[in-house]
């Protein structure tokens, strides 16, 4: 079954939403200064809200190790970090909590994928390349470019997936799981009919493929 999360999450409408349509795992924006970052108050609020069936994700840009274990660790069930993070960074991650790690990676080439498959992180989260923004953008990965590249590890697929486009794109390259922000949203907020539509047509298409 395809794993799906839905990231972004910033008011208790969006987690009404996703506690009513069960994705598998809910993103908060962790790092100061994108769109959709959540100060620490407001996360420890909604989190305390959701479903204690959906994963927590904290999403972290170039966080200095520290504050993620100090703030945030003992609330979260996965970090995944979109920055620049090496191995170094990512061992001390893993060798002083529990959560498991995720590396996002702003495709251009295969080798992008490569070496990112690299390093010491449980899962990776294939998001598409644009310049001067870490993610969330709502542009489409090159699905050309998996068949150049061997990837070892358990991956998200991310960037400007929407409901036309979902069922092939998981077809096409088989990912473990599926990450949706600006696609289900309206006027930068999250949409509760987009959630649901999107939800129900991968676990649709998940039951006809098994």
């Amino acid at each position: 079954m395809t794993k799906i999360k839905i990231c972004g999450m910033r008011r208790v409408n969006d987690i009404l939403y996703v506690n009513t349509y069960h994705p598998d795992y809910a993103g908060f924006i962790l790092s100061e200064g994108f769109k959709r970052t959540v100060d620490i108050d407001t996360f420890y609020d909604l989190e305390l809200l959701l479903n204690k069936e959906i994963k927590r994700v904290g999403v972290f840009v170039n966080e200095p190790i520290e504050n993620i274990l100090k703030s945030f660790a003992h609330k979260l069930d996965v970090i995944q970090l979109h920055g620049e993070e090496n191995a170094e960074y990512i061992d001390k991650l893993r060798k002083n909590c529990d959560c498991e790690i995720w590396k996002a990676v702003r495709v251009k080439y295969a080798d992008d994928i490569a070496k990112a498959d690299a390093l010491p992180v449980h899962k990776l989260l294939i998001d598409s390349f644009s310049a001067g923004s870490y993610g969330g953008t709502g542009k489409r990965v090159d699905l050309d470019i998996f068949s150049q590249v061997n990837i070892s590890k358990p991956f998200f697929l991310a960037g400007g997936l929407n409901e036309e486009n979902i069922c092939y794109a998981m077809e096409k390259v088989q990912p473990y799981g599926v990450d949706f922000s600006s696609s289900v949203e309206t006027n930068g907020f999250k949409d509760e009919n987009k959630i649901k539509r999107i939800v129900e047509t991968i676990r649709n298409n998940t039951e006809r493929r098994i």
